[in-house]
């Protein structure tokens, strides 16, 4: 089956490379020349874990190609993927629909035949009838259908759920589509992956829905953590005892500096829009999201207290600052918040990012990149681990320890225990909802 797959961003392109393993014959369209050259040798434009290597294994096979000309990619395709940008908007927290409607315009003067065009964006409820009518005004003649299929990818493991998916979700409107949608993913349903067919509302709701709920479990345990500082009660502990009830699992209940990333913060923001719109407030994502945002301003206070009141003077090393491992998306990282307010306060920042550097340099200016995390806390006065790299989960703490002018260890991702800290010569620690010890 012929494939078209408009915009090679993270969604784009991991979907695209997927689908051309999958034996489709896969066109991915973008209209940056640089980004398409690159990717035609051999470059790939985001951090993925193997993406490279399926990348070059299906181009060499005939299965993948990329171009800037829409029109070629869509000339025979059987379906037309929409994997645009959706940002949240300025001013009203909703997502931007332009490229998605520009898109679909530019597709429907492209297709001659039959296409089922697909929208993978994750969009607002009621936008694929919007695209639906966007291709009927641009080309009245065309015989086409519109199906929503939402990504459901984690950042660091999308090809894993991709070709293991927990499910997939196809909305249709009519048997044609629901037939092509079938064939595309085919090799999935011989090997009894879920694949749900539903309405095209219902699966647009569906992708806001998900990811709502995990970014409250997120931030349901990071309340919790707070009041574990408060009576003493180990928020690992809680976070185990919840998760082997099986009704609420274990995943997602890990305490930290607060959510980010592509998806969450966006799409919180985009559900709780739509919500007003319709005159049902989503008052439990609402409250999700300004409950983040707090959880980032309170990481700022607890690191002002393992600094002894203030960042003024004190050289600080932070590791990690991508918004979460295996990525380098920094995308609503808690590091855009949490570092610029050490900045500001007066610290002298060594930030070491295993791969966050080439998106960090804009984004987090003032601070000095190493490579190293042993040379970073070199005469440091603290030392924060704000992202769980495997890289950063077996340091030496007491080689860390005695190379620090103060050792001091804020541990925001409760990877050591405060007795390693304690035994490894730190003279005072802090985590997220558990015991702390040597703050003033």
């Amino acid at each position: 089956m012929k494939i078209a797959m408009i915009g090679t961003g993270y969604v784009g392109l991991v979907s695209g490379v997927c689908f051309s393993d999958f034996g489709h014959d896969v066109v991915c369209v973008d209209k940056d020349p640089n980004k398409i050259e690159r990717l035609n040798q051999g470059e790939v434009p985001i951090y993925e874990p193997g993406l490279d290597i399926l990348m070059q294994k299906n181009v060499e096979a005939g299965r993948l190609s990329f171009t800037t000309d829409l029109k070629t990619a869509v000339d025979g395709a059987e379906a037309v993927f929409i994997a645009v940008g959706t940002p949240t908007r300025r001013g009203d927290g909703h997502a931007d629909l332009t490229y998605v409607y520009a898109a679909a315009e530019e597709i429907a003067r492209a297709a001659t035949d039959y296409t089922v065009i697909v929208t993978k964006s994750t969009v607002p409820l009621g936008t694929n009838r919007e695209v639906k009518e966007v291709i009927a005004k641009a080309a009245p003649e065309l015989d086409f259908d519109v199906a929503s299929n939402p990504e459901f990818l984690r950042e660091g493991a999308a090809i894993e759920d991709f070709m293991k998916p927990d499910r997939v979700i196809v909305g249709v409107e009519s048997d044609r589509a629901g037939k092509v949608m079938a064939d595309i993913y085919r090799p999935l349903y011989l090997r009894d992956f879920p694949i749900m067919t539903t309405d095209l509302e219902s699966a647009e709701m569906i992708k806001y829905a998900a990811n709502a709920f995990l970014a409250t479990k997120i931030t349901f345990i990071n309340e919790i953590a707070a009041l574990c500082e408060k009576t003493g009660a180990d928020v690992k502990s809680v976070s185990r005892g919840m998760g082997l009830d099986n009704r609420i699992g274990n995943k997602f209940l890990h305490a930290g500096p607060g959510y980010g990333g592509s998806c969450f913060p966006k799409d919180t923001s985009a559900l709780a829009r739509i919500g007003q719109e319709h005159a049902s407030p989503m008052q439990i994502t609402e409250t999700v999201m300004r409950v983040n945002d707090g959880v980032k301003t309170r990481m700022i206070e607890k690191l002002r207290d393992i600094c002894g009141g203030s960042f003024n003077g004190k050289t600080i090393a932070v590791l990690g600052v991508t918004f979460k491992p295996n990525t380098d998306d920094m995308r609503d990282a808690p590091s855009l918040t949490i570092v610029p307010a050490l900045v500001g306060g007066g610290a002298k920042l060594r930030v070491v990012d295993p791969q966050g550097r080439h998106e960090g340099e804009a984004l987090l200016p003032g601070v000095d990149w190493l490579e190293d995390p042993y040379a970073a806390s070199s005469e440091a006065d603290a030392l924060v681990i704000l992202t769980e790299w495997n890289e950063f989960r077996a340091l030496d703490l007491t080689k860390l320890a005695k190379t620090m002018k103060t050792p001091r260890l804020a541990d925001l991702r409760n990877i050591y225990s405060p007795q390693d800290a304690k035994d490894a010569g730190f003279e005072a620690y802090c985590s997220i909802g558990r015991a702390d010890f040597g703050l003033e």
